[in-house]
């Protein structure tokens, strides 16, 4: 069963996915942060380079769309296609209200009629292979019975299914009932993907469905980076390792934003993950939250590594 790791804005760029892979490896999938076709079908050049072969040499990564029409993803994907990506993933399950408010991500799930017609013209003008994520409804888990109704009508690659409601934003918890329910109905394979934080939960999600295509993790991997590794007997994260991991983002993100203060911003919503790996770090927490200059943060960063590993 292929572990992935999911498509998270802000934080799972080229620069994570690279030094993710090297330092810890373990993902079969890295899919990446949605890309919006643009209208007047100009590729924006900062968001392609994040998406060159060249920017991302051995990492096996997945490109999402985030659209409402079918046209203009078609041709994005054909954008994809020339780059050397054969699967492109549909983003049907980002529940943010600054994009639903467009009809798009979870928002497509209001109106199934155009999500059908969108999905009609896309394998229409496209082809496969087009793999979709999603979430099971807008209001109520009893809604992706007629979604899925949808979604069987395509040839999809892959469904990666996030068991909330679009209303739940990532509140609660997932619907594993509601998935279980609905597997059954699905014609093609399917993936997993919601509040897998430890390896006992990828154990115990690939022994109740063995027949999955794959387990999505998303905060869980971030939380803890070496999920994946210790979810196959492997070692857990060593200091050594979370040093190298920490340090690599911090001076890659330094170099691709031309701005250490800008780097300290992207780390710390990467600290606010996995500062749980570390043993009594209440004060040291604060203190990250509120630092901007580069000297205070790698002396806080130093006085973290003082402090044990929780185990």
């Amino acid at each position: 069963m292929r572990y992935n790791a999911a498509p998270m804005e802000g934080l799972t760029d080229r620069v994570w996915r690279q030094t993710h892979q090297h330092i810890f490896g373990g993902a079969d999938r890295y899919y990446a942060p949605f890309i919006s076709p643009p209208e007047n079908r100009i590729p924006v050049k900062k968001k392609m380079d994040e998406l060159l072969p060249e920017a991302n040499p051995g990492v096996p990564v997945i490109p999402q769309l985030l659209g409402k029409d079918g046209s203009c993803a078609a041709w994005m994907i054909g954008v994809l296609r020339q780059m050397g990506y054969t699967e492109v993933n549909l983003n049907f399950g980002c529940p943010s209200g600054t994009v639903t408010a467009k009809g798009k991500g979870a928002g497509m799930l209001r109106d199934l009629e155009a999500l059908d017609r969108f999905l009609d013209t896309v394998f229409e003008e496209a082809g496969g292979p087009i793999s979709v994520k999603t979430r099971i409804g807008v209001d109520k888990p009893e809604e992706f019975q007629a979604i899925l109704e949808v979604y069987n009508r395509y040839p999809l690659a892959e469904l990666i299914i996030h068991p909330r409601v679009m209303r739940q934003l990532y509140r609660g918890q997932a619907d594993r009932d509601a998935f279980a329910a609905a597997l059954p109905a699905c014609h093609f394979p399917v993936c997993y993907n919601g509040d897998i934080t430890t390896p006992q939960d990828l154990a115990a999600l690939e022994a109740a469905w063995p027949g999955l295509s794959g387990l999505m993790a998303g905060r869980g991997l971030i939380a803890d980076p070496a999920l994946f590794r210790r979810a196959r007997g492997g070692a857990p994260a060593s200091k050594e390792e979370l040093r190298a991991y920490l340090d690599g983002l911090y001076t890659g993100y330094t170099a691709a934003f031309g701005s250490a203060p800008a780097a300290i911003s992207r780390m710390k919503a990467f600290w606010h993950e996995c500062i749980g790996l570390f043993e009594g770090t209440e004060k040291l927490e604060k203190q990250l939250k509120k630092l901007r200059e580069p000297w205070e943060y790698e002396v806080t960063v130093n006085q973290i590594f003082t402090l044990p590993l929780r185990r």
